[in-house]
């Protein structure tokens, strides 16, 4: 029987190259050359015996065999960060609360739920929270000044673990199309110029990143919004059209519409990102995992009767 050797550094330049589509950007995520990165997800190949990337003008997909292997490798490298972080913590015990930052997209429930899963963890711990741009708390996640965050799931971060906790729908505020609150497809309102804030706010580059996986082109408003408040109070005012979730719409417009893609809604999802090679690492996965089990549980229906015990 044929022994494979894999090699675990190969395994994540991999995983980077999947989640980035890129072997540039997962390079830069690295810290390592493209030649580096990419020589060692050809020695990976060489010893699995299959290809798993294909490159092209577009950028770079799963071939057909990787489709099926690259999640497995996901499933390999979280449960050895799951061993890490466990030996972590039990070689080098902690009792500080854990950093959090959040995304100003985040809502108050989520935050909520977050404060309630970390008392519940097995070693009960305090969250000290830190709103801020996208940008700004990827920065810190990645020197330290944080344990973990919850931002749009839109960030590269590849040496890191991510997991989406909460999705919502996303609608579409068009000035122009006063009155009409039907769903409408991403292609029908491709034509309006839209606000968007700054570049680290992970909203415009979900927007961004939208428009590119139809092949649209963004039309924009020609000023910049500070916030999502902000984009949301220009759209009402009509300086322009505008994408938001669902939840952060908090004024009255003409038209409010829930957005489709190719006829199913739009969501924007809502990521943890951490490091489980912390002492708090094992910690971390507790949280995560307690948050991603509540924002699965289906919610009571309107009207029905209390469960009986």
């Amino acid at each position: 029987m044929r022994i494979v050797i894999v090699n675990i550094e190969a395994l994540r330049y991999a995983q980077a190259v999947s989640r980035t589509k890129s072997f540039s950007a997962a390079a830069r995520a690295y810290g390592v050359t493209q030649p580096a990165l990419s020589n060692g997800v050809a020695r990976l190949e060489e010893e699995l015996g299959i290809k798993l990337f294909d490159r092209s003008p577009r950028g770079v997909k799963p071939t057909a065999h990787g489709a099926r292997i690259l999640p497995l490798i996901d499933d390999v490298l979280d449960d050895l960060d799951t061993l890490l972080a466990e030996t972590q913590r039990l070689a080098r015990p902690v009792t500080e609360a854990i950093r959090m930052g959040v995304s100003p997209l985040i809502g108050a429930d989520l935050v909520a739920r977050t404060f309630q899963a970390a008392r519940g963890l097995t070693r009960p711990r305090d969250l000290v929270l830190r709103e801020g741009d996208l940008e700004p708390l990827t920065s810190d996640l990645q020197a330290g000044r944080l344990d973990i965050v919850l931002v749009p799931a839109v960030a590269g971060m590849p040496t890191f673990r991510h997991r989406v906790i909460a999705r919502e729908p996303v609608v579409v505020i068009d000035p122009a199309a006063s009155g009409d609150d039907s769903p409408v497809e991403l292609k029908a309102v491709a034509d309006a110029a839209y606000i968007l804030g700054p570049s680290t706010c992970g909203l415009t580059t979900f927007t961004t990143e939208l428009f590119q996986s139809d092949d649209l082109a963004l039309r924009t408003y020609p000023g910049e919004a500070a916030s999502f408040r902000a984009v949301d109070e220009w759209a009402a005012i009509g300086l322009g059209a505008a994408l938001l979730p669902r939840s952060k719409i908090t004024h009255e417009h003409t038209s409010c519409r829930p957005l489709l893609q190719a006829g199913k809604p739009v969501e924007i999802a809502y990521e943890a990102v951490w490091d489980c090679d912390t002492p708090l690492g094992a910690d971390l996965e507790e949280l995560v995992t307690a948050l991603t089990a509540a924002g699965e549980a289906p919610a009571p229906q309107v009207g029905s009767a209390p469960a009986t015990q």
